[in-house]
């Protein structure tokens, strides 16, 4: 069943870069974001990788931890964090499964061919793991600095 605002996300563990497997259990306290984009290296991507990672000491301020989601390589994510310097981690997820947990794989078309894609998305979980706010869609100019603004309004609530 896919994430609906103001209800719990189900736990869901996954690998992630610097040898870490994160799950949303062992986030409890804290506020995350999570951002799905669609591959590594590439324009987009990196320019929204880049705005949570110019952020970022204000999203701790807020008590707020960041991750990426891609279905990119553990090794490709720690090229991609290593490259551009990120001080958050980045989730491979491989198999789709947490993909599928928050409804981000869609039918997208590019030069007139049809193929399932992740669909660029944010999501903003309390620190009692309850979906708060996501984006889907997203455009990546002013996004993180939409994300943040959400996540200083959730933690001084």
């Amino acid at each position: 069943m896919a994430v609906v605002i103001d209800q719990p996300v189900a736990d869901f563990q996954a690998p992630a870069t610097s040898g870490q497997t994160i799950s949303l259990a062992g986030l409890k306290g804290k506020q995350v974001v999570i951002y799905f984009y669609p591959k590594d290296s590439t324009p987009g991507c990196t320019t929204e990788g880049q705005g949570f990672r110019d952020q970022y000491s204000a999203f701790q301020a807020a008590n707020t931890e960041v991750f990426g989601v891609s279905r990119d390589s553990l090794k490709a994510h720690e090229n991609f964090k290593g490259k551009q310097a990120f001080p958050f981690e980045l989730i491979s997820d491989k198999d789709e499964a947490v993909c599928q947990l928050f409804d981000v794989i869609k039918l997208k078309k590019l030069y007139g061919k049809e193929y399932l894609g992740v669909d660029r998305s944010t999501f903003l979980i309390d620190a009692q793991g309850v979906l708060r706010q996501e984006w889907r869609g997203v455009k990546v100019p002013g996004h993180v600095d939409a994300v943040l603004a959400a996540a200083q309004a959730l933690h001084q609530a």
